[in-house]
């Protein structure tokens, strides 16, 4: 997995963005004081060093039965040779297959097994290792850990080498080769750094850098860059830390000390003059403008300022940018900016994304003139007082998790030496004034010089800036019938074990932690409304949601996207305060209310500190009770929805996803059309359409669901007045028949030209989440499905190399909800993958096994350890009781359901809901190399469909 910026090192606060669509706003004062981050929060640790060189930071946290590890290495893209990129990269995957005294292939799959989850991340500066496990799974963790990062170099062959170059390259054509705007970054970092810069590539690299990588290569870089002097390994969770010190000097103390990696002094770059480029993406449909300043290195006194710079110039609706770009001009849905510092040098971006046909010229223009506003007017007292509030909230927000905290504190501690740096950072920024923000603005923008990239839509290169020139991209040639780069497994290497003083084979698991759901309480409000509650003072903060039933399925058939459109303008504003006025009095709280709509319910999200909860919830009531009804906000809305969905069609998955769901549904039921509608319907809707919407929610009640550091008594007493809000009447959402499944065992194509991938969507409609049967289809798709560790992904990815990712899921909701495999792979590698999954399918209940229920049951029981960590789970958990009529305890109840279930239950699930010959399978790809195999995979009988899902004769 690729990182592309040093994420919260500088500061928590990196991306500044203000848009029109579905998300969280911000802003208004009360009680918030600002040097309550710098005075209130702390973090309580240890740290020491192992005689290695090893940097290890250890801290409590028993809120949960589970251990969160991580390790960072400082070995980024930047340590990287010139014709050798993307090899850091390259390297964390390979650091996730093979080591001497771990199983082969036991990193990705014995992980999810226990229960637990692990990843791992590359960006420029450094390299990142993490998992979070039960508790009873700690020592072989940190087993697993260990042999990962001290014994896995001697067992790396050819073939492993070949296989996971596979894995890496499709990821890149996923991510960036097949995706709209996936070049803007390798554009850019070519333009903005010199040659020898170690900034002047990406993180993921270039293919035939890749492609030429050797077994030498890889020794080179694990003996340069993995020595334990290089890390820091961060443990956090419910731990005995004199014990774990043990447990660290054990299975870490050993791993070489490598040599000495010297720090990278600070490489700053500077431009003599401004670069315009442009290109002409494949995928893309909607114009977008980028321009690159450079700044600053981490940790550089004026970091702090230009973070806050972003958030002044487009990070709310009372930005310049914004109201330039978006309300004056109506250019473009949204604008953003951010400060990117790392280790080396900086980058500060606005990015742009237009509207459809948009020149870029008009674009750039309307930048330039919301520059000059901001010089002339300075900078907004309110505005900065709102970005130090949010920062309180995002600090908690950080270490609310034991993996948030285990990875900020290693983060910190590897480049700044201090774990606790994120405190520093908010100090910081709390301290930033509104001169230094000028003083910033005019030394590293006003006037200088910078990287411009137009990105347009194929065809139309007279819509990027005038006098651009063509930016130079290698882009990959998909050749049909290329012996589809066929890898494999290949032999274990042969080599002499490491020595080592202690035993390294697997350790036992210790006591198996009893799990038990967090007290749920629930109290009638007037109207129907419905509050469910869990008490959690761990950290100072709420979360809470007020769900209408309804959401989509209450819009017109023929007008479909009304209530992601109401969603919309509800944070446009109320009847008393403009979208700005209260996107500050939501951020001055420290406060975020997003308004949402989904295919069953429409409603609001907050997160609030607790001391501001009665604050934040009269905003929500204001947001729901009195919506701003001005025509011109909802011109702005509709407008952007339409840019959403023009945009829609530059993404070949959304393509594939919407046409399963239409083939599935038809075109006479709310889940066969986009929740948030088509081009055609959204055009039809008017402002009185959201208006007779409103009058129909605010008469079905409401379902709300908190989370936190709050009371039962405190909550119910807080949203009376909501609830006092809506009319209690009998109404409920219309009925639609699900069509006759005329589809079973066909196969539909939809051409995206060139594409370097193929999306592939197999499956039938099944149950919804209230039958009966609904868990233990769930419990039955873990093994075929269920992440990294399924069937799917083994195949796919581990054994065949053909992608970077394969699942399969059941989807949740009152309405019967289909079955899906879905996996985007190598383009010429369609045909093979498709009967793969077939066969996979076809024989999955056949073949299910009684060492499979015992897996399943193992894994499924252990992940309940995490299942409800943070504030966002504990709501969830919430939600599924009041949704589907879960009783409190259904956790429990549901994990002795799995403990019950045989194997002829299993296989009788299987045989009634997987059926391979009823399912349908969509594939959108390259027809000029795809369509002759995809041809012969369905017999002779495929049937081609545009984009939209229209029959091509």
């Amino acid at each position: 997995m690729t990182l592309h910026h040093s994420l919260f090192v500088g500061s928590i606060l990196l991306l500044a963005s203000c848009n029109n669509e579905v998300v969280e706003p911000a802003a208004e004062p009360q009680a918030v004081s600002p040097e309550s981050v710098a005075s209130e929060f702390s973090l309580d640790y240890e740290k020491f060093t192992l005689s290695n060189g090893l940097e290890v930071i250890l801290s409590v946290d028993r809120s949960d039965p589970i251990v969160a590890v991580t390790t960072v290495i400082h070995a980024g893209s930047s340590r990287e040779k010139p014709g050798r990129t993307g090899f850091a990269h390259f390297f964390e995957h390979m650091a996730f297959n093979d080591s001497e005294n771990v199983p082969r292939g036991w990193n990705r799959k014995a992980i999810p097994a226990w229960g637990g989850r692990r990843n791992g991340g590359t960006w420029s500066d450094g390299t990142v290792y993490y998992e979070v496990v039960p508790k009873d799974a700690f020592d072989k963790i940190l087993w697993i850990d260990s042999d990962r990062l001290g014994y896995m170099i001697n067992t790396v062959t050819t073939a492993a080498l070949e296989r996971e170059k596979q894995v890496v390259k499709n990821e890149k054509r996923q991510r960036y080769d097949n995706a709209a705007y996936g070049y803007t970054r390798e554009v850019i970092r070519k333009n903005l750094y010199p040659d020898g810069h170690p900034y002047q590539w990406t993180v993921i690299g270039a293919l035939p850098d890749l492609q030429a990588a050797t077994l030498e290569d890889l020794k080179e870089f694990y003996t340069a860059m993995y020595g334990a002097n290089n890390m820091t390994l961060s443990i956090v969770g419910d731990i005995d830390v004199a014990e774990t010190k043990q447990k660290v000097e054990q299975w870490f103390g050993e791993i070489a000390h490598g040599p000495m990696v010297n720090a990278l002094p600070p490489m700053p770059v500077t431009l003599s003059e401004t670069k315009a480029l442009y290109f002409e993406d494949n995928f893309a449909k909607l114009p977008e403008l980028r321009v690159t300043f450079p700044s600053v290195q981490s940790y550089h006194a004026d970091e702090p300022a230009l973070n806050v710079l972003a958030q002044m110039i487009a990070g709310s609706k009372n930005s310049p940018l914004y109201k330039q770009i978006v309300e004056q001009e109506k250019l473009a849905p949204n604008v953003s900016s951010y400060n990117n510092s790392m280790e080396l040098a900086g980058e500060f971006v606005f990015r742009i994304r237009a509207n459809a046909d948009v020149d870029l010229d008009d674009v750039h223009a309307a930048l330039h003139a919301a520059l000059q506003q901001f010089e002339e007017n300075g900078v907004d007292e309110t505005d900065l007082r709102r970005v130090k509030a949010q920062q309180e909230t995002a600090l908690y927000t950080g270490f609310a998790t034991v993996l948030g905290k285990s990875n900020l504190m290693a983060r910190a501690n590897e480049f700044s030496g201090d774990p606790a740096y994120a405190i520093t950072a908010a100090k910081l920024l709390d301290a930033v004034t509104a001169a230094d923000i000028m003083a910033v603005y005019h030394k590293y923008l006003k006037g200088k010089p910078a990287v411009l990239t137009s990105f347009v839509p194929k065809g139309a290169p007279e819509l990027a800036v005038e006098n651009s020139t063509l930016a130079s991209v290698w882009i990959e040639e998909v050749i049909s019938g290329v012996a589809n780069e066929k890898v494999g497994h290949g032999e274990e290497a042969i080599y002499e074990k490491t020595p080592s003083k202690f035993d390294r084979s697997e350790p036992a698991f210790s006591e198996l932690p009893l799990v038990k759901m967090p007290e749920v309480w629930d109290v009638n409000l007037a109207n129907k409304t419905r509050l469910f509650g869990i008490e959690n003072s761990e950290i100072p903060l709420v979360s809470f949601d007020i769900a209408i039933n309804g959401g989509g399925g209450l819009d017109p058939l023929d007008k479909k996207g009304v209530a992601s459109l109401l969603a919309r303008l509800m944070n446009e504003g109320t009847a008393n305060k403009t979208a700005a006025e209260l996107e500050q009095a939501i951020g001055l709280l420290g406060s975020s209310i997003t308004a949402y709509a989904t295919p069953e319910e429409i409603g609001l999200r907050v997160t609030s500190l607790a001391k501001n909860f009665e604050a934040s919830i009269a905003l929500a009531h204001e947001m729901i009770a009195q919506p701003r009804w001005q025509q011109v906000n909802f011109d702005r809305v509709k407008s952007a929805a339409l840019t959403q969905i023009k945009g829609r069609e530059a993404n070949p998955r959304a393509i594939a996803a919407l046409n399963f769901a239409k083939l599935l549904y038809g075109e006479q039921h709310p889940l066969g059309l986009p929740q948030s509608g088509t081009s055609q319907t959204v055009a039809g809707i008017e402002l009185e359409d959201l208006q007779h919407y409103y009058q129909t929610m605010m008469s079905i009640g409401a379902r709300i669901h908190i989370a936190g550091d709050i009371g039962q008594f405190r909550a119910a007493k807080g949203f009376t007045q909501i609830a006092d809000s809506f009319t209690s009447t009998d109404q409920e959402p219309p009925l639609y028949v699900i069509p006759e499944q005329t589809n079973a065992g066909k196969v539909f194509f939809i051409d995206v030209p060139n594409s370097k991938q193929s999306v592939i969507f197999v499956g039938k409609l099944a149950l919804a989440t209230t039958d009966p049967d609904a868990n233990k289809l769930s419990f039955t798709n873990e093994k075929l499905g269920g992440g990294i560790s399924g069937d799917l992904a083994q195949t796919l990815r581990i054994e065949k190399g053909y992608t970077y990712g394969a699942n399969s899921r059941i989807t949740r909701g009152k309405t019967i909800q289909p079955f899906s495999a879905s996996t985007s792979v190598r383009a010429n590698a369609t045909q093979a993958s498709l009967q793969i999954i077939r066969d996979m399918i076809a024989n999955y209940g056949p073949n299910f096994s009684d060492a499979d229920v015992i897996t399943t049951q193992q894994k499924l029981i252990k992940e309940n350890t995490r299942i409800y960590e943070s504030l966002n789970a504990k709501r969830g958990i919430l939600r599924s009781i009041s949704a589907y009529g879960k009783a409190h305890k259904y956790i429990e109840d549901e994990q002795q359901e799995l403990i019950d279930m045989q194997l002829d239950d299993f296989k009788r699930i299987a045989e009634q809901y997987l059926i391979e010959a009823e399912m349908i399978y969509v594939i959108v790809g390259d027809k000029a190399t795809q369509l002759a195999p995809v041809t012969e995979f369905a017999g002779g009988n495929v049937i081609e469909l545009d984009i939209h899902g229209n029959l091509i004769p």
